[in-house]
């Protein structure tokens, strides 16, 4: 065994101070709970912004759009194409109607959000009958929804906006479900005029899925005259399973956003009904082969 050698000094090799404990990073539900008591505060206090239309993008980001996901992607599984013809300003996005209950307007506004990469707010318009329910109306005026007339629509594409609208109206999402995915008629064209007067773009989309929701067998008009509604829808769940008959059928979406048509070339001619009607169809035909398309790619897929 080596001996160290007589007068050798023994070297100790410095104690290492033991480094400090990670700090602990904070709870995720204490943040959780934080926000949501600071939200809640807000919303109390009225210290919360909202635009001319009502429009409150914190309630929207923060209540509106997390209630939906779900919905949009575990139950509709929505898939989206050609995102990327939505312009950077202001432009009238016009979509087919289905449904029975209008849950296509949701979903197409929730697309726009998440899938463009500036996470772009789809300013709706909705029919009278909605700004004229409780509780929906405020709801809606929230979400960034407007009435659907020409001067609301024009102001918010001159601000830059993209506004949704949907021709069909209450004859696209109450059509019966043997006539899922013809489009009807387009109305009198006035979504083509404020396109017009605004010298914005329409962005024609395409959405299939949304007609298999509730698919709609008949429609009680006596009880729908009644109620004061468009329709009373009878689907293979409503109203036979109460409450239940509520829950919309998981079917595969598809939402595509065609090439912006423009409007410079025809603004000055907003005035002019023929003008307008060829606009307006050439929006509803573009619409309409798309669908014929989508359905032969989900009829694929599946």
């Amino acid at each position: 065994m080596a001996q160290r050698p007589v007068g050798a000094r023994s070297v100790r090799t410095p104690r290492r101070t033991p480094a400090p404990p990670p700090e602990p990073e904070p709870d995720v539900w204490d943040r959780r709970v934080a926000n949501t008591l600071a939200f809640l505060r807000r919303r109390l206090t009225g210290e919360y912004e909202v635009d001319e239309f009502g429009f409150d993008r914190e309630l929207t980001d923060g209540v509106i759009h997390p209630l939906l996901r779900p919905l949009y992607r575990d139950w509709f599984r929505v898939e989206v194409r050609g995102i990327e013809n939505l312009p950077d300003g202001g432009a009238l996005v016009v979509a087919n109607h289905s449904g029975t209950v209008a849950l296509d307007a949701l979903m197409l506004a929730l697309a726009v959000h998440d899938e463009h990469p500036d996470h772009r707010y789809l300013r709706l318009l909705g029919a009278d009958l909605v700004f004229r329910m409780p509780f929906i109306s405020e709801l809606a005026r929230k979400h960034g929804s407007t009435l659907a007339c020409n001067p609301d629509a024009e102001r918010l594409l001159r601000a830059g906006e993209l506004v949704g609208v949907f021709p069909e109206g209450f004859k696209g999402v109450g059509k019966l479900y043997k006539d899922r995915y013809r489009l009807q008629r387009f109305g009198r064209g006035g979504f083509v005029q404020a396109a017009l007067h605004t010298r914005v773009p329409i962005v024609p989309v395409s959405i299939v899925g949304a007609e298999e929701i509730y698919p709609m067998l008949g429609n009680f008009k006596p009880l729908a005259r009644l109620l004061g509604t468009p329709y009373f829808p009878i689907t293979p769940t409503f109203p036979w399973l109460g409450p239940l008959g509520l829950i919309p059928l998981p079917s595969k979406w598809y939402i595509e956003f065609g090439k912006p048509i423009p409007t410079d070339a025809v603004a000055d001619q907003a005035d002019d009904p023929l003008v307008v009607f060829n606009l307006a169809d050439q929006v509803r035909e573009t619409i309409q082969q798309t669908l014929h398309q989508l359905l032969d790619v989900r009829a694929t897929e599946l």
